[in-house]
Order: C-alpha cells, then sequence, then structure tokens
C-alpha cells in the first residue's frame, strides 16, 4: 500500500516543472528562465511582442548570446534596424557581438538591393525577395537559434491578412525540419494579433506604462506556451545595462521553510507583557498610529532587539531619509547607527515612485535568502501604497508578501499612518486583517499635556495583554508605564480620570 502523503498544486507545479527542465533551452536571462519553467522549448516559434522602447530587442540579444554561450551558431536577422544601430544597442548593454552573425534585411540593406527594396515597387516583388533572403540566410549559416527583428516589414508587404499568414505559415514549415529554435520579434497591435498567435508555439508580452508621477513601468507575461508549464500573470521589470531586470511575481507557497517559532523580545519587559511574551517568529505585526505617536521608534528599537536574538535585521524607509531616521533613534539612545555600521542592520530609503511593488518585493527576497535577515520592517505602507495603482492591488501585493515572510520565519513590522492626530482618527486603507497582530498608539489629553498610549489590539499567535498603557520616548530610550486601569476613554484622545493619584510617567525629559 502506498501511503506517501498526496502532493498539493503547489507541489504537483514543481514536480512538472522539475520534469520539463532537462529539454528546456535557456533565454539568457534567469529570471526569464524561472518564469517560463525552465526556459523554452527546442526548435519552435516563440514571439516576442511588445509597445516600442519596451525591450524587446534587448532580451532578443540576450537570447542570442546565450546561444554563443552554448557553442551554438546563431543568425541574427535585422528587418528594421540597420546593423549599426543593433551594435549600437549592445554597446549600450555591454554585450560583445563576437561569434553572432547579424544579416541586415533593413529597407535600403546591400543584401536586399537598395534599388528593389523601395516602397515605389510592388509589394510582391518586395515581400518575395525578403523571404528569399530569409532562407537563403539560414542556409548560408545553417543556426540553431534565429532571431527575426521584426516582423513589422513583413506584414507591410504582404499588406493583406490572408497574405501575412500564409508567409508565416511557410517560414514556420520551412524552420521546422531545421532543428532551430526561432524568435520572432514584433509589435503590440491595439487588437491582439490571432493570426500570429496562432502560428506560433509560444508567446511573451512586453508592456510598458507611464505613471502619471514617477519612471516608466514595465512588466511582461506568458500569453501562450503550448505544452509548457509557465508562471503565469504579470512580472515587472527594468531595462539596465546587462539586458532586462526582471522582478517574477512572489508566490508564496513556493517558498516555505522549517523555523524556530520562538518570540522575539522588543528589549522591554513592559512591552513584552503587552504582547504576551514577544512577537512570534513566522509573524507579521501592524503598527497603526496618528503621525508622531512613534511607530518609526518602536520599530527602529525592534530591528536592533531583533537583531541581537537572531540575526541580521533591515529596514525599508519610505517617508523619511535614512540620516534622518538615523539622527532620531540616537536621540532615542538607540543605537541604530552602531548596528547599520556593523552590517547588523540593513537600512534602505525607499522612493515609491521609482520602485515598482514586484521589484520591492525581489529585494525583500534577495536580503531574506541570500543575507539571511530575520527581522524585516517597512516604515511605512503609506508610502508603500504610492506605488499601488489601486487599493485592491495593494492588499493582494502585500498578502502575498507577508505569507512569503512568514513561511520563511521572519519576523515582519509594519507601520501605518492614520489620518487625524486626537480623537476620530482614520486610517487610509483598511489593511489589519493581513498582519498577525495589531499595535494601537494614540495621543491623549491629561492635565493640559498631551500624553501617549499604547494597546493591543489583536495577536493571532497568542494571548496578550488587554491593558491600554502610556508610552513615552525619552533621551534614555522607550518607556512603557503601568496599566490605564483609572482612566475611562483613552482612546478617544479625551479620558476621564476617576482614581486618587497621578498614574502617569513623570519623566523630565519625556519627548
Amino acid at each position: 500500500m502506498n501511503s506517501r502523503r498526496p502532493m498539493d498544486a503547489t507541489e504537483q507545479f514543481q514536480d512538472q516543472i522539475d520534469k520539463q527542465n532537462e529539454s528546456l533551452i535557456s533565454t539568457g536571462n534567469d529570471h526569464l528562465d524561472y518564469i517560463l519553467g525552465g526556459g523554452l522549448s527546442a526548435n519552435c516559434f516563440v514571439l516576442i511582442e511588445g509597445d516600442p522602447g519596451v525591450g524587446k530587442t534587448t532580451m532578443a540579444m540576450q537570447f542570442a548570446l546565450e546561444g554563443i554561450r552554448q557553442g551554438e551558431s546563431v543568425l541574427y536577422l535585422s528587418l528594421s534596424e540597420g546593423e549599426e544601430e543593433l551594435r549600437s544597442v549592445a554597446a549600450s548593454h555591454g554585450f560583445d557581438l563576437e561569434g553572432l552573425t547579424i544579416v541586415d534585411l533593413s529597407p535600403g540593406s546591400e543584401t536586399l538591393g537598395a534599388d528593389e527594396a523601395t516602397i515605389f515597387h510592388p509589394s510582391e516583388v518586395e515581400l518575395t525577395e525578403l523571404t528569399q533572403a530569409i532562407t537563403n540566410s539560414f542556409e548560408e549559416h545553417q543556426p540553431n537559434r534565429v532571431v527575426i527583428d521584426t516582423l513589422r516589414e513583413l506584414r507591410h508587404l504582404a499588406q493583406s491578412d490572408l497574405r501575412y499568414r500564409r508567409q508565416l505559415i511557410a517560414l514556420k514549415a520551412f524552420f521546422r525540419a531545421k532543428d532551430c529554435t526561432v524568435l520572432l520579434i514584433d509589435d503590440l497591435l491595439p487588437d491582439a494579433d490571432l493570426q500570429l498567435q496562432g502560428v506560433v508555439r509560444g508567446a511573451i508580452e512586453l508592456q510598458r506604462h507611464t505613471p502619471d508621477y514617477g519612471r516608466v513601468r514595465r512588466r511582461l507575461q506568458v500569453t501562450k506556451m503550448r505544452g509548457h508549464v509557465v508562471r503565469t500573470g504579470y512580472h515587472d521589470f527594468t531595462i539596465v545595462r546587462g539586458g532586462l531586470a526582471i522582478y517574477p511575481r512572489l508566490v508564496a507557497a513556493e517558498h516555505h521553510t522549517k523555523f524556530d517559532h520562538g518570540a522575539v523580545s522588543g528589549g522591554v519587559p513592559e512591552l513584552d507583557e503587552l504582547l504576551g511574551g514577544g512577537l512570534q517568529r513566522g509573524t507579521s505585526t501592524l503598527i497603526i498610529g496618528a503621525a508622531g505617536t512613534g511607530k518609526s521608534s518602536l520599530t527602529a528599537n525592534y530591528a536592533v532587539a531583533s537583531a541581537n536574538q537572531q540575526g541580521r535585521s533591515a529596514i525599508f524607509v519610505f517617508d523619511e531619509t535614512a540620516q534622518n531616521y538615523l539622527e532620531r533613534c540616537e536621540g532615542l539612545n538607540i543605537p541604530l547607527r552602531k548596528y547599520r555600521d556593523d552590517g547588523r542592520i540593513t537600512l534602505r530609503q525607499v522612493d515609491s515612485a521609482e520602485l515598482s511593488p514586484s521589484e520591492f518585493a525581489w529585494h525583500i527576497r534577495r536580503i531574506v535568502e541570500e543575507d539571511n535577515v530575520r527581522f524585516i520592517a517597512i516604515d511605512s505602507l503609506n508610502g508603500y501604497m504610492h506605488s499601488m495603482p489601486d487599493d485592491d492591488y495593494l492588499r493582494g501585493q502585500l498578502h502575498e508578501l507577508l505569507s512569503y515572510l512568514n513561511g520563511k520565519g521572519v519576523t515582519t513590522l509594519i507601520t501605518l499612518s492614520q489620518h487625524g492626530m486626537v480623537g476620530d482618527v482614520e486610517s487610509p486603507v483598511e489593511t489589519s486583517y493581513l498582519a498577525d497582530t495589531n499595535i494601537l498608539l494614540r495621543y491623549f489629553e491629561h492635565q493640559g499635556k498631551v500624553r501617549k498610549a499604547i494597546s493591543v489590539i489583536k495577536k493571532r499567535t497568542g494571548g496578550h495583554e488587554k491593558a491600554i498603557r502610556e508610552l513615552a520616548f525619552t533621551s534614555d530610550g522607550i518607556r512603557i508605564g503601568g496599566p490605564l486601569t483609572e482612566f475611562r476613554g483613552v482612546l478617544t484622545g479625551t479620558p476621564e480620570y476617576f482614581g486618587d493619584a497621578d498614574p502617569l510617567l513623570t519623566a523630565e525629559d519625556d519627548r
């Protein structure tokens, strides 16, 4: 009897990818290979389509140069740009094109003939000459990989959908018997080119979007890959020197590991009492409060305490400069600068207008898996929101990121600034349900002074103190008072005191 546990959907997916890897060829980009489940199927037609300036030629060059690295013969057929332009693109990325055969079939090139390849001659003649030049170039060089860049010229010369489709089928039939992989480059038309989609084995779509503020955003998706398991959905990427930097969409279920579920102390006994012993490893905590209530200071204190207990910590700052963050911690006797200089804490200032959500998630994944960071702080969620197109997208991205970090045993802390100061305050987006633990910071007034209160609203992984305590930040660090048992309505901002003595903190340097 077979007692083996049935595989879940994620395990089945990974098993399929492992089985198909052996028969695939690399695209020259590790992250694209990851999305494709290992690479491209050999000896087939694959389409790369996208808007102008989105990186199609760069992706094609990486594919071609990978073939040269593997000792293959590679033919690059340029139908729209001259060889000089291609070499200029390659130089901008630092690509060495030695060993790559480039055949210039662009209008006016010597291969086609400057007199014959003009718009003043019948399209049938030009189309026949172009097709013949493609097949002749292959027969001459016998390559293992072919890039045809772009099909725009072929479509223009065909002049009708029927003739264009017949030409594509003829080319496919020609290459099918030649034991080579063909990469086709084409523009992304307003209406999907179903004629071309039906001919090719696989298709990768590249998109470009310019937001109202910030840098250009680019993303890709595998729209078709017949007989091939791939990671579907959109994946962000940027164009950098050296090619395409692709950030695969994070799938938390693929990254679970075993870890110790112990608690992480905050270094302040009263804080640990509030939290029922501290924060559990592999959980996420949301600190909610109005501006100035101490969310960032509490976060920095936890980062230092965690670095002492479980290794490296990382703080991603969205709302202020890293220098200001360090100086404020020094004023509260939180040795963040020392820990950063020692390499135990990574402090990174993030510009949400310049960083896409998937790129940010990729940076977090890298430091967790490569640098063994065990504590992650995102300060704040408000800044993170600016990189999102809408609230639904925010919640989906954040949920996947937190699930990934929880599965890796990372202690995660996120801050969220609420609208308003005292009394009624509101959160810009409802995300409290995503975190395992919610810590609430509030202002309240007593005897003509503005005070701060801290309470734990929720903790999924165990018990916590139900009391509301006073919170103060001094030059000696964080102070937390006893439970405010003689107050009513602290969370309203204007509580009623019914005790006999003043129970609040009295430090002279209370900040």
